[in-house]
């Protein structure tokens, strides 16, 4: 049963759809039609990213008033751990939506995987794909003169890395002070990230890299849209 639903509800479409970019808006080009993928992913879990968004807003609300909350009983355990479970239910904190979204990141990433060791080659491609999608020959993998297949890329996943280092940074930068742990966080972080992506084939970083800087962008117009509304709200004021 579990055999069925991975190759018959989950390889398979996700298959066909990458196939289907490639042979069209990616110019057969596979590193590209991963690249349409995973922006056609994040815009499919947008309604997600919203929700996980206003929940981060209510829990920073939340944090707030918990830490009023403990130092009005900062003697009492119980009266603390009573009082943030009402907090947590007064701003219906729930983290789902953003489990969700990174589970299904992560589900993309080994049928990603799956595709790369077994599916873009051979007669088990022409099997797998649906009537309506084209046999596309021979798969070119090349992306500006790298294998996207080939694991232990230097390149790439230090791209990521150092993406993700900066990232960081600036969203922590406004704060006065590190603690340890985030310094340590900020470092090991990125490092671990290059080496899991060392490992794998190139075409992870393609992937997560894409994922981050979609993530960006959306803040970018999240920001530039709280910006240009907030002349106007104060005016009302």
């Amino acid at each position: 049963m579990f055999n069925l639903i991975w190759s018959d509800f989950l390889y398979q479409p996700l298959f066909n759809v990458l196939i289907f970019l490639y042979n069209t808006i990616a110019g057969q080009n596979l590193g590209w039609a991963v690249v349409w993928l995973t922006v056609l992913l994040r815009v499919a879990l947008l309604p997600l990213t919203i929700i996980s968004e206003f929940t981060e807003v209510r829990r920073q609300k939340a944090a707030v008033e918990a830490e009023k909350a403990i130092v009005a009983y900062k003697n009492d355990r119980v009266a603390q751990k009573e009082i943030a479970r009402k907090i947590m239910r007064k701003y219906h904190i729930s983290p789902w939506a953003k489990v969700l979204m990174l589970g299904i990141q992560l589900l993309v990433l080994i049928l990603l995987y799956q595709v790369f060791i077994s599916g873009i080659s051979g007669t088990r491609m022409a099997r797998t794909l649906y009537p309506g999608v084209d046999y596309p020959g021979a798969i070119n993998v090349d992306f500006y003169g790298f294998n996207i297949g080939t694991p232990h890329d230097i390149w790439w996943s230090g791209i990521c890395a150092i993406y993700l280092l900066v990232s960081i940074y600036l969203e922590r930068r406004s704060r006065r002070g590190w603690q340890r742990a985030e310094v340590f966080y900020w470092i090991s972080f990125p490092l671990f990230t290059f080496a899991a992506l060392w490992y794998l084939p190139m075409v992870k970083s393609l992937f997560i890299l894409t994922t981050m800087v979609f993530s960006d962008i959306i803040s970018l117009i999240r920001s530039a849209i709280r910006y240009a509304f907030k002349p106007a709200a104060v005016a009302k004021h």
